[in-house]
């Protein structure tokens, strides 16, 4: 697999979803052929060229058969396809995971897999190494730790693994996230920003196009990697809590906007009926105590960890909610900046 991944065929499982469609999006810009599965076809007509460079495959991805046709003669299959609203995350994650492995390994490709914090307990806080132990707190926590399993078992059967684990995902495409569902009201103009976490403690976010910059880097060099490859981004480490909140107050002119605690109570309550909002609270723990991926080894190999600065991130991000009117697509993004303006992740 050569630099430029010219020739080669990606299939993106969860192209419509943020992370996915920000994967999808880089692969086509580095020359990739790029197939996005999903259930329901495009809207534009599959004879017509796709602005955002990805041929649209109709399928789903719990259909093994489905998903080795749309596979036929691909390098890499980005694994990015998670249960809408966190719902049935037991009787869908691994099926949909076992289909890739499949076609990964008929096709001897690599599988990228963006990873989560979800496969640790406190046991590997509060700076966590690619080996560190996996002893989930969550029922989420421990499928992610078997699906990884069984991604690693893979190797052995002939495919190629990739995982780049990251913290909370925010951006312009981002979908469900903490970001927008949890600091900001959906649906709403911010009024004011809500606070999952104590005071005083970190928390690590991931902005989506310095993740999908990041994965490119590591898979234009394919050669080096090996065929079981894991790294951490360190992303954005919100030291105490706060900078998050205040680069959005700032971002939308309004410096004042009031910061209030998250009602975890009433989280649980309203998960009662919705569980979105009961498998949130499952996640309680990781805003209770610093939780902070380490990235050395990520920037030993790659010199440093693509990182847009947070001012942007955020406006980026408000702008893509419609909280904010689109500025030129010319302001500083990982990848797409000039020199000058890079900033490489530190680590402490």
């Amino acid at each position: 697999m050569q630099a430029t991944g010219k020739d080669r065929i990606a299939l993106v499982l969860g192209a419509t979803g943020g992370i996915g469609g920000e994967l999808a999006r880089a692969l086509a810009a580095r020359g990739w052929t790029v197939r996005g599965l999903r259930r329901k076809p495009a809207e534009q007509s599959q004879s017509q060229p796709q602005p955002d460079g990805i041929e649209w495959v109709v399928g789903d991805a719990m259909n093994a058969a489905d998903v080795a046709a749309a596979a036929e003669g691909a390098a890499l299959i980005v694994h990015a396809v998670n249960p809408p609203g966190y719902k049935d995350w037991d009787r869908l994650v691994l099926p949909m995971v076992d289909n890739s492995i499949a076609a990964a390994c008929a096709n001897r490709a690599r599988i990228l897999l963006p990873g989560t914090v979800y496969n640790y307990g406190p046991d590997a806080f509060p700076l966590i190494p690619e080996t560190a132990a996996q002893n989930p707190l969550t029922r989420k926590g421990a499928i992610r730790v078997e699906m990884e399993r069984r991604l690693h078992r893979a190797v052995q059967q002939g495919a190629r693994l990739l995982i780049l684990r990251c913290g909370d995902f925010f951006g312009p495409k981002a979908g469900n996230s903490w970001f927008n569902q949890g600091l900001l009201t959906p649906g709403k103009p911010p009024t004011r920003i809500n606070q999952p976490g104590r005071p005083g403690i970190g928390h690590q976010w991931a902005y989506l196009p310095d993740v999908a910059e990041t994965a490119m880097r590591l898979l234009d060099r394919e050669a080096e990697l090996g065929d079981d490859a894991m790294f951490h981004m360190d992303g954005h480490w919100d030291a105490d809590g706060s900078q998050m909140a205040a680069a959005i107050a700032r971002a939308l002119g309004s410096p004042g906007l009031p910061v209030r605690r998250m009602p975890w109570w009433l989280l649980r309550l309203a998960g009662v009926a919705v569980p979105l909002f009961r498998e949130l609270g499952e996640m309680r723990y990781l805003w209770q105590r610093p939780v902070r991926l380490d990235n050395r080894r990520l920037r030993a190999f790659l010199g440093e960890e693509p990182h847009t600065p947070l001012e942007f991130a955020v406006r980026r991000t408000l702008e893509g909610l419609g909280h904010l009117p689109a500025q030129p697509a010319d302001m500083p993004e990982a990848g797409r900046y000039s020199p000058d303006l890079a900033i490489s992740s530190r680590q402490g």
